[in-house]
C-alpha cells in the first residue's frame, strides 16, 4: 500500500515518512525529532505493533488500519489544544471521503460522526479513532509534539470496555492511503486556522458544534475519582467544564468521559 500526503499538505510544507510496519508512529516521530528533524512531518503506517493508548494501555493497529503521527514544534502553552485540531481534521476528512457519515444518526438529531472529549472520534456512538499527544521539551517554552492518530479503517479491536467500529464494517471501500491523504490535507487547513494557538477560539467553536454529549449528563474518570455532572462546554484552554448536581462548575484538564450513569464506567 502506497501512503502519500494530499496536495494541500505538500503545499503547506509537510513531509512523509511511511513504513509498511512500525512499532509506534509517535515513538518514531519523537526519535526523528531528537535526531534533528525540524517538524512538519507525518510518520504513517498501515500496521502498528506497539502503539500506546489511553492510560498507557497497549494499542495495536491491525493491518489495513491507519496509524499516523504529525510531528510539530510548538509553544508549550498551547500544545494541548492541537488534539482538537486533529479531531476536527479527521472529522472533516471522513466527511469528504464518505459524505454519508455527515448525515444525521438513526435518532435523527445528531450527525453520525461526533467528537468525544478530549481526543476520540465516534461513529454511530462507537469509537472509530483515537488521538494521543506526546511531547518533549526543547527549551525556551517550546515542545516537540507528536500528534498520533489511529483510525479503524479495515477492522476494529475486540475485547474493549466500550464499543468500537471500523469504516469497513459500514461497507465503505476506503483504504489507509485514502484516509491519510484526506487527513493530511484537512490537518494542514485546520492547523492554519489554529495558527499556533492564536486561533483556538475558532477551533473551539467548530469542535463544540460536533461534540458528543454536550449538554447531557456524563461521568468523567480522573485518576481514581469519578465525577458526574452535565457537560457544559470546553474553555479557552480546552478543559471540559462540568456542572455538578449543585450547579457548581468544575474544569477538568484530563480524564475519560463516559456517557450515562457513573455505574457504567469500567476500568
Amino acid at each position: 500500500m502506497d501512503l502519500a500526503l494530499g496536495p494541500k499538505a505538500l503545499a503547506a510544507g509537510f513531509r512523509l515518512a511511511a513504513h509498511p510496519t512500525i512499532g509506534s508512529t509517535n515513538a518514531e516521530a519523537l526519535r526523528l525529532a531528537r535526531a534533528g528533524d525540524p517538524g512538519r512531518l507525518w510518520v504513517a503506517s498501515p500496521h502498528q505493533t506497539a502503539g500506546r493508548g489511553r492510560r498507557g494501555r497497549a494499542w495495536a493497529t491491525e493491518p489495513g488500519n491507519l496509524a499516523a503521527t504529525a510531528l510539530l514544534l510548538v509553544d508549550s502553552a498551547t500544545a494541548a489544544t492541537l488534539g482538537f485540531v486533529a479531531g476536527l481534521s479527521l472529522d472533516e476528512a471522513l466527511r469528504r471521503l464518505a459524505p454519508s457519515l455527515g448525515l444525521p444518526s438513526a435518532a435523527g438529531d445528531r450527525d453520525r460522526l461526533r467528537l468525544k472529549w478530549p481526543n476520540d472520534v465516534l461513529l454511530d456512538g462507537a469509537k472509530l479513532a483515537g488521538i494521543g499527544l506526546e511531547a518533549e521539551a526543547v527549551g525556551e517554552g517550546r515542545l516537540t509534539l507528536a500528534v498520533g492518530i489511529g483510525v479503524n479503517v479495515a477492522s476494529a479491536p475486540e475485547g474493549l470496555p466500550y464499543p468500537a467500529t471500523a469504516l469497513a464494517a459500514l461497507g465503505l471501500p476506503l483504504t489507509a492511503a485514502d484516509v491519510l491523504a484526506a487527513l493530511s490535507d484537512a490537518f494542514a487547513g485546520i492547523a492554519g486556522i489554529w495558527d499556533g494557538g492564536r486561533g483556538f477560539a475558532a477551533i473551539r467553536a467548530l469542535w463544540l458544534d460536533r461534540a458528543a454529549g454536550l449538554g447531557t449528563g456524563i461521568a468523567v474518570r480522573t485518576g481514581d475519582e469519578i465525577v458526574e455532572g452535565t457537560f457544559e462546554t470546553i474553555d479557552a484552554d480546552g478543559r471540559l467544564i462540568l456542572a455538578g448536581p449543585d450547579g457548581r462548575l468544575r474544569a477538568i484538564a484530563a480524564g475519560e468521559v463516559h456517557f450515562g450513569a457513573a455505574a457504567t464506567v469500567r476500568a
